[in-house]
């Protein structure tokens, strides 16, 4: 049994980033010390055992554990100062050790000084709101607080504090003020008769004041409450994590909560978050989903606000993950209205999405041909997009030879292709963040003549996997795009076709560089042996790593493309190399790979060339450059003014910029019309190097 057939029920592939999700519903009253002890012990023992790293718990391994659990109660570093960790600095070097011996008071003590702290902040709060605060002093706040030092005491503290009230406080009124400006613009025009969206209740708005203080309450509230069994988890899961970038401790929850939280997924507009500096951001929209569909939200966006039912404004700042899915779910047909900022910009917009049902099959892959105009040729290119490497492992372990799985799809996909006389093929795997590493091989495998696939490497073995069936079910020209959001098999799919020289890499200057397979432990199972029926939490780690047949890791570094396109998601700080405690890249001996297409690399530079000629002429690339010149802005932008006037010269210099964009896109969209192009202006170049490509080789015979 190799290593990919022990993995097919605990394979997890994932970019987002999941956080523990706190506020569970398992009580205190079941768990004595006895049961925290051992927990404790069971994670350490099975991460230092296990985990792919081979990291040994150290000092080195306590300092990351001790830091990491300050970050993850505080991750805006605001309400632990240094001298706060001075405090602690017994623990510092050893409290992975004392997490082995099944020692955990750590966790409560410095948990009780976070209570206290944000009792602090909030009555601090509460009396700075009564004076009246100065919006014309020209200072500034940093825009990523968690890349900062720790304030180094009490004092720098409270005005960490002073200066973070005041920007929310801005915050609230930059929002208002667009509002009542759109309001204004839009006073008199007829809505939109086609929408069948339920209308938001009007209800009186609560001043930026309230809406602090109703927050912080919520969040205060949140704290007190917090179970035992959720404080230990963070700390564990802070143990997990000081392992490497995709480990993590779940503690127990109601299966709802669970798999709320195992996916970050919103019913109802969907879209994939986590939590970064007290923000809500987007790290994913599901295709076909609302959000994707509407063009309104993007990834990277942060949601800072939605209407409730009644119309009253939820703040989400601050808010757990989990609680703001049950503010943004909603019945189908109901609008979800969200307050946005773009990337790191200071500039609120509002986005209304229509709720909907996230069916399975809008998340499969699907099948398109267009033709393009290539002399008096007309060259047909097929497009499969394919966003994950999905498998039913239920049916399939039961025996069901028709289990629904992504190669499978993409077979039948191909068969249609080959009715229609499709003469070249674009896999898109730009929103492809991985899946079923068993189905990526057999996938693969469609384009291959029983040549390597990947390589593995656990603790003890190095495995090669090949391509099961030399048989091939389409053998034409190949481009494959991706983007820094393509991951894992993902990029065992893309470095085989890559290395045996089977099809052109199109897209962002990397992949995600996820080069790691993941294992799911359940840690009910072994609390069982002590006759224990309190459920124990589970836990994710890394225990191998995947290569391509080149002998190059996927870790950290990704995949390069053969042809690189401008796009916005370049422009993001996406991918493995920006995640804490990444496993780094390495490299192993090669395989001798297949050799499809001996004249590929000399392909590929005639390719460049008449890609960047097309580009450099079309004026939706220019819009494009125009909005990634934006973007660049400001995400490089260090502070955020707390100036109100040039607060909000900024969100009128950022509003006419994107105004300025959206107009030259709907000007270039006009004269396309008539061309039957869409906005997807990636993919429409990616499908002409497709019909380049094919008319290389009719020109080769």
């Amino acid at each position: 049994m190799n290593l990919f057939t022990r993995l097919t029920l605990g394979v997890v592939i994932s970019t987002a980033a999941m956080l523990p999700v706190c506020g569970g519903q398992v009580k205190d009253a079941a768990y004595t010390d006895g049961d925290f002890r051992r927990i404790s012990a069971m994670t350490a023992k099975i991460l230092e055992r296990n985990h792919y790293s081979g990291v040994q718990i150290d000092g080195k391994l306590s300092e990351r554990i001790f830091l990491r659990f300050f970050d993850s109660l505080d991750p805006a570093r605001m309400l632990f100062s240094q001298a706060d960790l001075q405090k602690f600095a017994a623990y510092r070097q050893d409290i992975g050790s004392r997490i082995e011996r099944g020692e955990y008071q750590f966790a409560f003590e410095v948990y009780e000084l976070y209570r206290q702290r944000y009792r602090e902040f909030r009555a601090y709060t509460q009396q700075m709101l009564k004076d009246k605060v100065d919006f014309t002093v020209d200072e500034t706040m940093p825009t990523e607080l968690d890349k900062k030092p720790r304030p180094s005491d009490e004092i720098a503290m409270r005005d960490m504090w002073r200066k973070r009230i005041k920007n929310d406080l801005l915050l609230f009124r930059m929002m208002d003020r667009a509002a009542q400006e759109d309001e204004a613009k839009n006073a008199g025009k007829k809505s939109d008769p086609k929408s069948a969206a339920k209308p938001v209740a009007a209800v009186a708005k609560k001043t930026p004041e309230q809406r602090i203080l109703q927050r912080q309450r919520d969040i205060g509230n949140d704290i007190e409450k917090r179970d035992r069994i959720d404080i230990l988890g963070i700390l564990l899961d802070s143990m997990a994590r000081s392992f490497g970038a995709h480990s993590d401790y779940q503690p127990p929850k109601l299966s709802e909560d669970f798999n709320i939280n195992m996916s970050l997924s919103l019913s109802g507009i969907g879209a994939t978050l986590t939590s970064e500096n007290g923000y809500i951001k987007v790290v994913e929209l599901v295709p076909g989903g609302p959000a994707a569909k509407s063009g309104k939200l993007k990834v990277d966006d942060r949601i800072v606000s939605v209407v409730s039912p009644e119309g009253e404004n939820i703040d989400l700042i601050d808010m757990p993950v989990s609680k703001a899915v049950q503010y943004i779910r909603g019945e189908k047909g109901t609008v979800a209205v969200l307050g946005v900022l773009s990337g790191s910009g200071s500039a609120v917009r509002r986005v209304e999405i229509v709720r909907d049902k996230i069916k399975l099959s809008d998340g499969a892959a699907k099948g398109e041909v267009r033709s393009i105009r290539r002399g008096s040729r007309e060259v047909k290119v097929g497009v499969i997009n394919l966003p994950g490497f999905y498998m039913d492992f239920d049916a399939a372990m039961r025996g069901d030879q028709n289990a629904r799985r992504a190669s499978s799809d993409v077979a039948a996909i191909l068969k249609d292709f080959e009715r229609k006389q499709v003469d070249s093929v674009v896999i898109d795997l730009r929103r492809n963040g991985g899946g079923s590493l068993p189905d990526a091989i057999v996938l693969s495998g469609l384009f291959l003549a029983g040549d390597p696939v990947v390589q593995t490497r656990s603790q003890r073995t190095v495995e090669l996997e090949r391509d099961p069936d030399a048989a091939m079910a389409y053998s034409g020209p190949l481009v494959v795009l991706t983007s820094k959001f393509s991951a894992s098999a993902a990029e065992i799919f893309t470095g085989a076709l890559r290395d045996n020289r089977r099809a052109v890499v199109v897209g962002d200057s990397r992949t995600f560089g996820k080069g790691t397979i993941l294992r799911v432990e359940s840690l009910d199972r072994f609390n069982q042996w002590f006759g224990r029926s309190q459920p124990a939490g589970s836990l994710t780690f890394e225990m191998a790593m995947f290569y391509r047949p080149s002998g190059s890791s996927v870790q950290q570094m990704g995949i390069a493309p053969d042809i690189k396109l401008p796009s916005l998601t370049e422009e993001m700080k996406a991918g493995e190399m920006f995640m804490d405690n990444h496993l780094p890249w390495d490299a192993i001996d090669a395989v001798k790979c297949g050799s499809f297409d001996p004249e590929l690399e000399q392909k590929i530079g005639i390719l460049k060339m008449m890609s960047a000629g097309r580009i450099s002429a079309d004026a939706n690339f220019k819009a494009l450059q125009k909005r990634i010149g934006q973007f660049r802005e400001i995400r490089n932008r260090k502070y955020i003014t707390l100036h109100e006037q040039k607060r909000w010269e900024e969100y009128i210099r950022e509003k006419k910029v994107s105004d300025e964009v959206e107009a030259l896109e709907s000007e270039s969209a006009e004269k396309d019309k008539g061309k039957k192009q869409d906005s997807d202006i990636l993919l429409t170049e990616t499908v002409n190097i497709a019909a380049d490509l094919f008319m290389l080789g009719k020109k080769e015979k």
